[in-house]
């Protein structure tokens, strides 16, 4: 896994620097003091893990982590577990507590690495079409099994930390993916994105109201960042 370092102390730099050198699955590609330096490093190379520093004057591991589109897994560092809970509910791989430890970063960093091995399965596995092809279906792993989804049986898809549930018509599967590798698979006039936990297909919305869409029994919210998205698709 390709990975930087962003923190403003040169010496928890080296620490971390010293351990992530340990472990031969990852490969360091720079270490950041600058935050706004590694932001714009991530935005223009492919990185797959950030170790985070949370409290940082210019601007905090949080607010750096909120302005990026397509974030990498990032593992939060800091002093104090205040900002564990915000880590957390923009889906961190996992949060360190300083000093740190290597046998907790390695706890941390093996998760992440089992993240990126089922994403980059998934990837090759998940499905045998594009948005661009004619195909109508999808193929997902589940478990030791790759089944066939066709795309008029989806209703929605909820992201659920590492996994996603697929929900179609007569039951649920469940597979080890990312919502946003899944919302590049589904073709755009079919599918949208409309909170960060959810994708609904268009055509089985059976009613929205206010700020909700119900399809069947279910009622998914929807997110502020995804308003605009969403009224646009409905008036076209």
């Amino acid at each position: 896994m390709n990975c930087i370092i962003i923190d403003d102390e040169k010496s928890a730099v080296e620490i971390l620097k010293e351990m992530v050198g340990r472990l031969p699955f990852l490969n360091l590609l720079k270490c950041f003091t600058n935050p706004f330096e590694g932001l714009e490093f991530i935005q223009s190379h492919p990185v797959d893990l950030v170790f985070l520093d949370v409290e940082m004057p210019m601007i905090t591991g949080i607010e750096l982590m909120k302005s990026l589109r397509n974030r990498p897994q990032v593992i939060f560092t800091a002093i104090d577990s205040l900002h564990a809970i915000s880590g957390y509910d923009l889906d961190a791989t996992d949060f360190l507590l300083k000093p740190l430890t290597f046998d907790r970063l390695l706890k941390g960093v093996n998760k992440a690495n089992q993240i990126h091995r089922f994403s980059e399965l998934s990837s090759n596995t998940v499905s045998s079409h594009d948005k661009n092809s004619n195909l109508d279906f999808i193929l997902v792993k589940t478990g030791y099994n790759t089944i066939r989804v066709d795309l008029d049986d989806i209703l929605y898809c909820e992201g659920l930390k590492d996994y996603i549930k697929v929900h179609i018509t007569g039951k649920t599967i469940v597979t080890l993916n990312s919502l946003k590798k899944f919302e590049e698979l589904l073709p755009d006039d079919r599918f949208v994105r409309v909170h960060k936990s959810f994708i609904i297909s268009l055509a089985k919305i059976d009613s929205i109201q206010n700020n909700r869409i119900v399809i069947g029994k279910s009622i998914i919210p929807i997110g502020d960042n995804y308003k605009t998205k969403f009224n646009n698709k409905i008036r076209q």
